[in-house]
């Protein structure tokens, strides 16, 4: 009989998966980051126990296009600082892929809010701009000019916080099919050039995306650089199902978002 491709693999051929996967080398993405201070009731507000904040109020928008040899790809994240107990990382609120390759595997292994979207890298001389939109709303935007050279920093180890779980088959909002763990997501991260960005961060109003709750008070940093990350990620507790719960709707597109008006004043000065 022939080879029916979406019969059972042979162990032989599982092993080779695995170590074609394991021998990939480094992959270099274009990016453009920013990074400001919001209000801290904000930060705290979008935290799912048992992250907590930390002592600065940080949003971080990272906007990459990815070298993927063959296969392209753009990808991006907003995420506010959090820390878990003495461990200080990110929290990504939402991270837009281009494709479904990236979306699925992130979301089903390590937990990641990826959603599929519209990633924009450009450079023209020293104009960049970069962009995050999903549903024909831009909702993170950010513009300006190359402003200088910076030094290369040496390879720095960073950590990212997820949530894994799958939500109960008795229906949306209900409930789990078993306890949620939270995942640390360790990269390491190496940079070969790095430069300086003068210019802003332009957040758009978006029922399904709402990034503009998360304003620009203070601009720390903009930067574009190219970079390459590994990541390993590890389940370190079990979370309360209960206490997850209401935050159930940040990962998805949810048609009750309809009826979530923006705070008062929330547009003022972001458009």
């Amino acid at each position: 009989m022939a080879r029916v491709r979406y019969g059972a693999r042979t162990e032989a051929e599982i092993a080779a998966t695995r170590a074609r996967s394991a021998g990939l080398p480094d992959i270099w993405s274009t990016g453009v980051v920013a990074v400001w201070e919001t209000d801290p009731d904000v930060v705290a507000a979008v935290l799912p126990p048992p992250l907590k904040p930390t002592a600065r109020p940080l949003v971080r928008a990272n906007i990459s296009k990815v070298d993927l040899p063959g296969y392209p790809l753009g990808a991006g994240s907003v995420a506010v600082a959090a820390a878990h107990g003495d461990q200080e990382g990110w929290y990504p609120l939402v991270m837009p892929m281009t494709h479904e390759r990236a979306l699925t595997g992130g979301r089903e292994v390590f937990g990641e809010p990826k959603k599929l979207g519209e990633v924009l890298v450009e450079r023209e001389g020293l104009v960049v701009r970069a962009s995050l939109a999903r549903h024909g709303i831009a909702f993170v935007e950010v513009r300006g000019a190359v402003s200088g050279e910076l030094p290369v920093p040496e390879p720095v180890e960073k950590t990212d916080f997820y949530f894994k779980f799958l939500p109960s088959v008795d229906g949306a909002g209900t409930g789990f099919d078993a306890d949620p763990v939270l995942v640390h997501c360790v990269r390491n991260e190496k940079v070969r050039r790095l430069e300086r960005i003068t210019g802003d961060v332009v957040l758009r109003e978006s029922m399904y995306d709402p990034v503009a709750d998360l304003p620009v008070r203070r601009l720390v940093e903009i930067t574009i650089g190219e970079k390459t990350t590994d990541q390993k990620g590890r389940v370190v507790e079990r979370v309360s199902a209960q206490a997850l719960l209401p935050y159930l709707h940040q990962r998805y597109d949810d048609p009750q978002q309809i009826l979530d008006a923006p705070p008062e004043g929330s547009l003022e000065g972001r458009a």
